[in-house]
């Protein structure tokens, strides 16, 4: 496993973190309640408890991530990401997300075929599903379930609306069909 540092940092949605290796980014994490509940999660979940300072090329990544989420829409698709140790499938899918434009969104399915694999739409479910660089490479679709950062829903709303995508809290069929 490489080194890592970690450093976490205010936006206009409330503490990130990043976590980096020589190679590029390893996790990026969305904003959470507090700087305190941010710092547990990186402790319990990556075993990292001391923040490092960023070189430049990760102090350059935040300061896009900072203008991303304070309104001033971001293209991210240069920040350097470290993908080792991900299975190929995932990386392939990954890459083929990050190659889609801001504002844009598409299915499971389109990017199952952009990855190489039509056939793999819930493959590419479980691969954004354990997505560690949210932002760096954004969701897949623009249905509102399956969003596990603080907020849930309405930050994956929020974070679409940066893009100028419009997302319908109300179109969760998963939703609906728990209340039924």
């Amino acid at each position: 496993m490489p080194t890592l540092g970690h450093a976490i940092f205010d936006t206009a949605l409330g503490p990130c973190a990043v976590v980096w290796s020589a190679r590029g980014l390893r996790h990026f994490l969305l904003p959470e309640v507090s700087e305190a509940r941010l710092r547990a999660r990186i402790a319990r979940e990556l075993g990292l408890t001391e923040p490092a300072p960023p070189p430049a090329p990760v102090r350059a990544a935040i300061e896009l991530a900072r203008r991303h989420l304070g309104g001033a829409p971001q293209d991210l698709s240069g920040i350097a990401i470290d993908l080792d140790g991900r299975a190929p499938f995932t990386c392939r899918v990954y890459r083929a997300l990050r190659r889609i434009g801001p504002g844009r969104t598409v299915s499971y399915a389109e990017l199952a075929e952009r990855a190489g694999s039509p056939r793999a739409a819930r493959a590419v479910g479980q691969a954004m599903a354990n997505n560690p660089l949210a932002l760096v490479v954004p969701g897949a679709h623009g249905q509102p379930g399956g969003f596990s950062a603080a907020g849930g829903a309405a930050t994956k709303a929020k974070l679409l609306a940066l893009e100028g995508v419009e997302l319908s809290l109300s179109t969760d069929r998963r939703s609906r069909r728990r209340r039924s």
